[in-house]
């Protein structure tokens, strides 16, 4: 009987000691984790301005945060931006704690006593783990910056810039530094400037435009930001021509509805029990709406290269059959129904007749676009693109450089055109302007290449 009892306190001394071992080897392992914590920063320029505006991060999903110190360092000396240790304490088993903490701050070199030129950005973090004599594990990393609180200098090289609502204008600029973003507001629209067409890189060339509604009362200048996010402004002599537009009145048809209606049978969704007048409506509303917000997008993108040279191609053999800007009053049944207005020049030759690129470029995208139906669009450079629409035919890919002339596709009429013709309109980043002032050929000696040949002879 006795020695069944002590082989039992053996057993069972036995058993707790395995289960003992066995939970702390858990407890030393999950506690003595070798894991560091990750520390990410908003910074990406790696450069500072008069304020700038920085998020750190910092995370430990092993043993919980302990202590984070974040500062810069110039000359030897540190400006603390944080310093925080009283974190969320973890149990025994590691439970509890703060596993993530967000910092956003703002630096303001002046205020912390900071000068032009270069410091470091030293973040040190620190976990709960029971490594290095409980010290945790710890995270070092430093970033090298400058703080740069000039903004940039704006040095305009062009003198003269008249322009005509809804039309186009160019003007050259050299900016002091590097510059994330520079450009023409044209109230409230941006036009970038972009660099590559002279040997100073520092030399940039922004296309602008105004608006159809914008008159001789738009304000106009140049703004410039560098990479620490200081900006600077500088007014430009320009001059602004008012222009009227035509005013035009289209009688609409059922015959006319029940021709293209079909056409944008998947824009209508199966529970829509739309008359084929609510149709068209909700077509020239709203599919043109959303047709311009992807022209937007498509034309978003332009090459730094000057494609195009001398006055763009007319369509052969056409003739006019509305204007850019054309105000056009909906009629049916003798009511009016709606208001748009015609963002390019529509011609009209033989049916089909072969549609030439208006010059030279790069094709950026080719397919349907609701209201504009098969469509082409090139890139011409520096933010200048044509378009060509309602067309039957498309003969080019996308990406495909094209010659001035060369045959793109065959005019037709896809989406809301009432007969065989082509659309063709031109852009300059996301404002449709003017074609006529790019078929005159003076128009453009003036206003483009003499500003641009007259600036290559100087830099």
């Amino acid at each position: 009987m006795k020695l069944g009892t002590s082989r039992f306190k053996l057993w069972f001394l036995f058993f707790f000691s395995v289960i003992f071992i066995v939970a702390l080897s858990w407890l030393l392992i999950h506690r003595l984790e070798s894991d560091k914590p990750t520390i990410t920063t908003s910074l990406k320029s790696g450069v500072i301005g008069v304020s700038q505006k920085i998020t750190i991060t910092v995370a430990d999903e092993s043993s919980g945060l302990r202590q984070i110190r974040a500062g810069l360092v110039q000359n030897g000396k540190e400006r603390l931006l944080i310093d925080k240790t009283n974190f969320a304490q973890v149990d025994l088993l590691g439970r509890g704690g703060t596993l993530k903490d967000t910092f956003p701050i703002t630096v303001t070199p002046k205020k912390l006593g900071l000068t032009d030129g270069p410091a470091n950005l030293r973040i040190v973090a620190s976990d709960q783990s029971w490594r290095n004599w409980g010290k945790g594990n710890h995270q070092n990393i430093g970033k090298k910056i400058i703080i740069d609180t000039h903004p940039p200098e704006i040095d305009i090289l062009t003198r003269v810039h008249n322009i005509q609502q809804g039309g186009a204008g160019l003007i050259i600029y050299k900016v002091s530094e590097n510059c994330s973003l520079s450009g023409v507001y044209v109230g409230e629209n941006f036009f970038p400037g972009y660099s590559g067409n002279f040997k100073d890189p520092y030399v940039l060339m922004a296309f602008f435009a105004l608006d159809y509604r914008q008159g001789p009362e738009t304000a106009l200048y140049l703004q410039a930001t560098d990479e620490a996010g200081n900006t600077s402004k500088a007014g430009f002599p320009f001059h602004v021509r008012a222009k009227k537009f035509k005013k035009d009145t289209i009688t609409l048809s059922d015959r006319f509805f029940e021709r293209k209606m079909p056409e944008f049978k998947t824009y209508f969704s199966a529970n829509e029990n739309l008359s084929l007048s609510e149709q068209f409506l909700k077509v020239n509303q709203k599919m043109r709406q959303e047709n311009y917000q992807q022209l937007v997008k498509i034309t978003a993108t332009t090459d730094n290269t000057l494609y195009w040279s001398g006055d763009f191609l007319r369509f052969p053999n056409s003739a006019p059959r509305a204007g850019f800007a054309d105000h056009r009053t909906y009629k049916y049944k003798g009511e009016t129904i709606d208001h748009q207005v015609h963002l390019g020049v529509d011609l009209a030759s033989l049916k089909h007749a072969p549609v030439p690129s208006a010059n030279k470029g790069k094709v950026t995208f080719t397919g349907r676009i609701g209201i504009y139906g098969k469509t082409i669009i090139i890139d011409h450079g520096f933010g200048l693109f044509s378009t060509y629409s309602h067309l039957s035919r498309i003969s080019v890919k996308k990406g495909q450089p094209v010659s001035k002339g060369a045959i793109i596709g065959n005019s037709g009429m896809t989406g809301l055109a009432g007969g065989d013709h082509l659309h063709f309109g031109m852009m300059i980043h996301k404002t449709f302007i003017t074609p006529i002032e790019w078929w005159d050929a003076a128009w453009i000696r003036k206003n483009i290449t003499n500003k641009i040949e007259a600036i290559k002879k100087d830099t």
